[in-house]
């Protein structure tokens, strides 16, 4: 597997660890709805919250939230749109990242950006 697979996965399962810890409900992990994939969906509060991990091993082409595309967002909107129809959920919806950066020692920074897109048409 190459390593930017591997750092993908490290840092979802960094994520997943980080919304438990707050008390968030993690109801799928890397759903997949036609060609879009939702890294975590999670539940806190009556919202239901489709969140995009981007992990990096370096900032220097940007941070790790810069590469959330305009397609990304549609595709994560069209998966949003099917998931909430399948659980029937009739409440508030929100797209969050979660954005990790590892260090050279293989710390890591964690930035948890709340409603941070709403795709557009």
């Amino acid at each position: 597997m190459a390593v930017h697979n591997d750092i993908g996965r490290e840092g979802e399962q960094i994520a997943k660890r980080y919304l438990e810890d707050n008390e968030y409900e993690i109801l799928d992990e890397n759903w997949v709805y036609g060609k879009a994939e939702v890294d975590l969906i999670a539940y806190k509060n009556g919202i239901i919250i489709f969140v995009e991990v981007k992990t990096r091993s370096s900032i220097a082409f940007g941070q790790p939230e810069d590469f959330v595309q305009k397609a990304k967002q549609k595709q994560m909107e069209l998966a949003s749109t099917e998931y909430i129809e399948i659980m029937n959920h009739q409440n508030e919806i929100r797209f969050d990242i979660i954005a990790i950066t590892f260090t050279k020692n293989k710390n890591y920074t964690l930035n948890h950006i709340e409603d941070a897109f709403w795709p557009e048409d």
